[in-house]
């Protein structure tokens, strides 16, 4: 069963995917990485997303949100022609902005223009496709008026979060409908949502022997370490983790610190790395951390956490 690593805006960038890729070994890493999706912005690509596609790992797939055919076009020649061999359609984003346009959720009910997505992607056929998608925006059944077409690409996998838009990443996951869905689809199925544990993915192979694989964003943030437990069947202890998010961070850090400028940027971009992983740090220290404005502040926060 394959385990992928889930983009996630302003998570999963390159710095985080090579940090990831750095620390653990090879039964630590994920089938492939996800990149945050690239979008079009004022009528063109932009730049940053391609730069951080190309810093790396290797084998990243790239995701692309549109909301119409000519984005997709857009999108899609820009990737091919930088040299990327798969491309992963975002029909799962729920935040209101993209969703308001049609993109991300909202793309579950255009069946036309899905349609015409599908009709595209014949004219690219040595690219590889795959699909990340939501049950709907608004109600967890609107999948069913489309999940002919998407079936009908010429996709490698489809991804499902079995929540709608409006939902977000709280509330129910409508595990009937995944069912069911999992039961109609030719192409091979891979489950995301609410993945925090080894033992989450060791139920989800059990209650669903079809599934090709899973997808895990938040669980992997939060706990880096999940895919060597789940492979290894084991239980890291506190000490080991505590040192691995360390490692994470020195990364991180190295790779930022040259190139940003100023305290406020680069703690803008070290601080994000520790929402998830608060869960496993004492809670006053996670909290003087969350509230660190200087970077000497910080850092003081993070050789406390080393002692």
């Amino acid at each position: 069963m394959k385990i992928l690593a889930a983009p996630l805006q302003g998570y999963t960038d390159s710095a985080w995917r090579l940090a990831h890729t750095a620390v653990f070994g090879p039964d630590g890493l994920p089938d492939a990485y996800f990149a945050p999706f690239l979008r079009v912005e004022k009528g063109d690509v932009r730049p940053r997303d391609l730069r951080d596609l190309a810093a790396g790992p290797a084998g990243t797939v790239p995701q692309i949100i549109f909301k119409d055919l000519d984005e997709f076009d857009l999108l899609t020649t820009a990737l091919v022609s930088n040299g990327h061999h798969h491309i992963d359609l975002n029909l799962g984003c729920p935040f209101p902005p993209q969703c308001h346009k049609g993109r991300g959720a909202a793309m579950v009910a255009r069946a036309d223009l899905l349609r015409a997505v599908a009709d595209r992607m014949t004219s690219l056929p040595d690219i590889d496709f795959s699909v990340k998608m939501r049950l709907g925006l608004n109600s967890p059944d609107e999948w069913r008026s489309t999940i002919a077409i998407i079936d009908a690409m010429p996709l490698t996998h489809i991804t499902v979060h079995p929540r709608t838009g409006r939902q977000q990443y709280k509330g129910e996951l409508h595990m009937d409908e995944f069912g069911e869905l999992l039961g109609v689809v030719s192409k091979p199925v891979i489950f995301n949502g609410d993945i925090a544990t080894a033992t989450d993915i060791a139920a989800l192979a059990d209650r669903y022997p079809a599934l090709a694989g899973v997808m895990t964003g938040r669980g992997l943030l939060a706990s880096p370490w999940l895919l060597a437990e789940y492979r290894n069947d084991e239980t890291w202890p506190q000490e080991r983790r505590i040192a691995a998010l360390l490692a994470m961070h020195s990364s991180i850090f190295d790779t930022y610190a040259p190139t940003l400028c100023g305290e406020t940027q680069l703690l803008s971009k070290l601080l994000p790395f520790w929402e998830y992983p608060a869960v496993h740090l004492p809670a006053k220290l996670a909290k003087t951390l969350r509230k660190a404005r200087t970077l000497a502040a910080y850092l003081q926060e993070i050789k406390r956490l080393g002692s």
